[in-house]
């Protein structure tokens, strides 16, 4: 204390009662931390840096009174604040100058912030010589004797209160000072700066290992999880890429190898990368900067040998997966690099492996497996989907179709669809979807023929399977090794594509959609299906049960057929949004050719080997009671069909032995509403041909005739024979879009007047 108070030596005449009381109040009993050790280690250093000040006076009065308050747990910005207002009281008594008392309030003020100065603070725009020597002296304590330094930090921890709050802010503080220059001055750089280093490392190490770290170091890990598995999904994704194909149809000359290469080089990337990433080496720096630019290369060499796209040639689904895997590898790269780099920074403050390291090791494999079946799976299809398709086509107005009257006369005649006729036509709330050869859909206008759109893919050349839904406002398109496309029906674009899997199931019903699922073994199962491929609910049965169904608007009635065991048969009802069991009954047997007329579910039961039923029962869905049933004729001897036509069931069968000399069809219309007969005709056409019915319930099929071809038509008001213009098939099935009868001709589609 003697030594302490000799420092003053007269720094302000007449002031040894403010001396003593400075010294009193760093000796204080209540005081457990800055007391007059570390107060003599300031002001020694300041004896070493004081000529680099233009003020020494006022230097040494704030290194005197800089912690002269100091509350126990207090901030060093509070101990200052007090500090200067101290001195701003104290120093008028003594003849202090108020020029002076205001620099030592602002240098005591200085000390409130005590962080490393940043890294171009050696040469400010404006320099604070006063300023910089005290903050430096201030500082020299770090480069004290590591006796006395070990000292000083603990009792500025015993001084914070709760330790473990005491040690993660004494660990951040230090880790922010040894990211600085520690000091201002030149001087105190050379000085001091490689002591209070060595003094900093030291307690860092030492509060590394009191601190409790079960998360600390998880990004280290993480970016070298993420170099090593991504390097990994690489491999994987090239592996993928060599099965397929660079352009449709595969090129005779495509070369196997590069995606084979680019797997062997993922792979052997992994371990290195690994290495890399966990290195501080310059060379680990630049070998994952090496793989880094042969990735970025190869994107570059893949992005401009990408096929261009014909009408003949597309994009194979290589492409996207080689350009994924090129980009994987890029990452993986690019996570070595920074890792490494982060690594030189921190290698020396991370614990050994922690909770947060093996989460990170445990998490970043599955993120990205879910990233390669999730994310570059889909995108990868979606890409090969997106750029193999084109819509053509003027996209008029959709007209209105006029009812065919059949008066032998035409209404329209397509243009030339190659390989199509109208038996494979559908009918749309905007016109009629014609399938093509070489992956074509053309959607024709109702009330004149005309093209309104054309869908195309380059990389099928088969005929897709169409089917309307949404009530008439979609083209659902099956295309052979694609999938299930779902096109807008008035403007051709694509709306939705369904899940890969769904390639696999058996549409059952396409308005409202409906799918099943055969399978070898075990049990069939049936989903309800969104228009874009969602499914909302599957239901399972059991095994060895085959699945049967039929859906209304709002319900699915399903027929099971148990095959092993002594379960019987039985019906269920769905709701068709839910997937919600409403009912549930046996059946005596398999019910047969199920539809839907006017809100019930129509079926046939089978009566023996024969194709004609024993009877017609109408079912209501809801609630799967019997509304009516219909007992068919004995002496009907043919396949009977059912069509829905409006309020009606009509139904169509031979009135006598199925024979080749029998020359006749019956037609019957039932009221779905209560079971009865509307009204029969039998009239002279041949059973064995294919007939179509249109909405108002009439019977049309085709025939030749003395003349050439003509129209059989069999309605509530008789039979008649309406014979048609030249050129059209009678080879090739009519087919009715409503009341618009469509025949076909010589590569056109013809509707009839």
């Amino acid at each position: 204390m003697v030594e302490l108070r000799g420092r003053w030596n007269e720094l302000v005449p007449g002031s040894a009662s403010l001396a003593d009381e400075l010294v009193g109040r760093y000796v204080e009993r209540t005081r457990r931390a800055y007391r007059d050790q570390y107060l003599e280690i300031v002001l020694t250093a300041l004896d070493s840096l004081i000529q680099l000040s233009t003020d020494p006076t006022s230097v040494r009065l704030a290194a005197w009174f800089h912690r002269a308050v100091h509350e126990p747990g207090g901030t060093p910005a509070e101990d200052a604040e007090a500090s200067a207002r101290l001195a701003e009281h104290l120093l008028p008594r003594y003849g202090v100058p108020p020029i002076r008392i205001a620099e030592v309030a602002r240098l005591i003020r200085l000390t409130g912030d005590l962080v490393a100065p940043p890294p171009d603070s050696y040469a400010p725009p404006r320099r604070d010589a006063n300023g910089d020597v005290l903050l430096d002296a201030v500082n020299a304590v770090l480069a004290s004797d590591p006796s006395r330094y070990a000292v000083h930090t603990a009792e500025v921890r015993r001084d914070a209160g709760d330790r473990k709050v005491a040690l993660e802010r004494r660990y951040d503080e230090v880790r922010e000072l040894l990211d600085g220059h520690l000091y201002r001055t030149q001087l105190a750089r050379q000085r001091l700066g490689p002591v209070a280093r060595v003094n900093l490392e030291t307690e860092l190490a030492g509060l590394d290992s009191e601190l409790p770290a079960p998360w600390r170091g998880w990004q280290q890990a993480a970016l070298t999880a993420t170099a090593t598995f991504t390097a990994v999904g690489a491999a994987v994704a090239s592996i993928a890429a060599s099965g397929a194909s660079w352009q449709v149809p595969a090129a005779k000359d495509e070369a196997g190898w590069p995606p084979v290469v680019l797997a062997v080089v993922a792979f052997f990337s992994a371990p290195v990368l690994f290495r890399c990433a966990r290195s501080v080496s310059q060379r680990s720096r630049l070998t994952a900067g090496a793989i880094l630019a042969a990735a970025v290369t190869g994107l570059l060499v893949a992005w401009a040998r990408v096929p261009s796209i014909n009408p003949a040639v597309g994009v194979g689904l290589r492409v996207p997966l080689l350009i994924s895997a090129l980009i994987l590898l890029l990452v993986a790269g690019t996570a070595a690099l920074v890792a490494s780099l982060l690594r030189t920074r921190t290698a020396r403050f991370l614990p050994p492996r922690n909770l947060g390291q093996q989460l990170a090791w445990l998490a970043v494999p599955g993120v990205i497996a879910l990233i390669l079946l999730l994310i570059i799976q889909p995108l990868a299809r979606n890409y090969v989907m997106t750029s193999n398709e084109r819509v053509d086509g003027p996209r008029e107005p959709a007209g209105q179709a006029s009812a065919s009257t059949l008066d032998g006369s035409v209404a329209w005649v397509s243009k030339s669809l190659l390989g199509s006729g109208a038996e494979e036509a559908i009918g749309t709330r905007y016109g009629i979807a014609i399938p093509r050869q070489s992956g074509v859909v053309e959607m024709l206008d109702a009330a004149t023929g005309e093209l309104r759109w054309r869908y195309s893919r380059s990389d099928s050349d088969e005929k897709p399977n169409i089917t309307a839904t949404g009530n008439g406002d979609y083209v659902l398109a099956e295309f052979a090794d694609i999938g299930y496309l779902l096109l807008d029906a008035n403007t051709g674009r694509r709306k939705a594509t369904w899940p890969g899997g769904t390639r696999d199931h058996l549409i059952q019903q396409s308005e409202p959609l409906l799918t099943g699922e055969h399978v070898a073994r075990g049990s069939d199962k049936l989903h309800g299906v969104d228009p874009d491929g969602h499914q909302r609910w599957t239901f399972e049965p059991g095994n060895c049960t085959d699945i049967g169904a039929v859906a209304t608007m709002d319900t699915v009635v399903a027929f099971l057929g148990h095959s092993c065991g002594n379960e019987s048969d039985e019906m269920t009802g769905f709701d068709l949004k839910s997937g919600k069991k409403l009912w549930s009954k046996p059946s005596t047997d398999m019910y047969r050719r199920p539809v839907v007329v006017a809100g019930l579910v129509v079926v046939a039961e089978p009566a023996g080997d024969s194709d004609v039923p024993e009877a017609l029962t109408a079912i209501d869905p809801r609630s799967g009671e019997i509304k009516w049933r219909w007992p068919v004729p004995r002496t009907w001897a043919c396949r009977t069909l059912l069509n829905p036509a409006g309020r009606y069931l009509v139904v169509v069968d031979c009135p006598g032995p199925s024979t080749q000399e029998n020359r006749r069809t019956v037609v019957t219309a039932i009221d779905a509403g209560t079971g009865e007969t509307a009204w029969q005709m039998t009239a002279p056409v041949s059973p064995r041909v294919k007939v179509t019915v249109t909405a108002d319930a009439r019977v049309i099929s085709l025939g030749r005739g003395v003349g050439g071809c003509q129209a059989n038509v069999i309605s509530r008001l008789g039979f008649r024979q309406v014979r048609l213009p030249t050129g059209i098939s009678c080879s090739r099935d009519a087919r009715a879009i409503g009341n618009l009868v469509l025949t076909s001709g010589n590569n056109t589609v013809i509707a009839l007047r």
